[in-house]
C-alpha cells in the first residue's frame, strides 16, 4: 500500500470506530488535529509525514477516560489495526509511543520515562491547539455536560500542580479546567508554528473568562 492509501484506510477505520463518541473526542476532533498536525509539520525539517498522519488520526482512538481509565485500550486497538495493514514495525511502534505520551496527564506523571520525537511534538501541539481557543471552550463545556459537572462554583478553587492520578480523578467545575490545564498549554507548545497559533486562542480564552465572570456576577454592560 502507498502512504496515501494507508492514511485513507486509517481515516475509514477511525470514522467507524468513533461513531457516537462524545462530541469533544469524536471524528471531527480527530480531523481538526490531523489538519493542524499537517500544517505544523510543513515547517519542520525531517518530519515523517506518515507517522504524523497516523499518530494524529489514532491518538484518541480509545481515550482512557471513556474506557474506565484503562490507558492500554487505545494503544492496543491502534496497534492491531496497523499490524493488519502490514506496516513496518518501527512505524507502528513510533505511533504507539505517540499515543501513550501525547496527553496532558502523561506530562504530569513524574515516574514515567518520557518518550520524545519531532512527530510527537507536532501532534501534541495540534492536539493542544484543539483544547484551547473557541474550540477548546466548546469542548470543555461539552465534556463537563457529558459528566454532569458544575459550570462554576466560587467556593471550589482550581487545584494547581496536580499529580496524574489527581488529574484523572478530578470532577471539578468546568471553569476550573481552564486554570488546571487550558491556560497552561500556551507555554507547553513545542514547535515555533504551534506557539504562534496558540497565542490568539489563549488570548480568546482570557477574554471569554472576563466576560463569564462579569455575567456571573451580574455586572451591567452599558457601553
Amino acid at each position: 500500500m502507498t502512504d496515501s492509501e494507508i492514511v485513507e484506510e486509517t481515516i475509514v477505520f477511525v470514522k467507524e470506530t468513533l461513531q457516537g463518541a462524545e462530541g469533544g473526542h469524536d471524528w471531527f476532533h480527530i480531523q481538526r488535529v490531523f489538519r493542524n498536525a499537517l500544517l505544523i509539520a510543513k515547517d519542520e525539517k525531517n518530519c515523517d509525514i506518515l507517522v504524523v498522519s497516523l499518530g494524529a488520526l489514532l491518538h484518541d482512538i480509545a481515550d482512557a477516560k471513556f474506557n474506565n481509565g484503562d490507558e492500554t485500550v487505545g494503544p492496543n486497538l491502534a496497534k492491531n489495526f496497523l499490524v493488519s495493514l502490514n506496516i513496518d514495525a518501527k512505524i507502528i511502534q513510533h505511533v504507539i509511543n505517540i499515543i501513550e505520551n501525547i496527553s496532558f496527564k502523561s506530562s504530569l506523571d513524574k515516574t514515567k520515562k518520557k518518550f520524545n520525537s519531532l512527530e510527537l511534538q507536532v501532534i501534541q501541539d495540534a492536539d493542544r491547539l484543539d483544547a484551547i481557543g473557541a474550540m477548546g471552550i466548546a469542548r470543555a463545556f461539552n465534556y463537563g455536560g457529558f459528566k454532569n459537572r458544575l459550570l462554576y462554583d466560587p467556593e471550589i478553587p482550581p487545584k494547581l500542580n496536580m499529580t496524574k492520578e489527581e488529574y484523572k480523578k478530578s470532577d471539578a467545575p468546568t471553569i476550573n479546567h481552564f486554570y488546571e490545564k487550558l491556560l497552561l498549554l500556551k507555554d507547553k507548545m513545542n514547535t515555533t508554528t504551534g506557539k504562534k497559533l496558540a497565542l490568539k486562542r489563549h488570548d480568546f480564552m482570557l477574554i471569554y473568562l472576563e466576560q463569564f465572570y462579569q455575567e456571573w456576577n451580574g455586572q451591567p454592560f452599558l457601553n
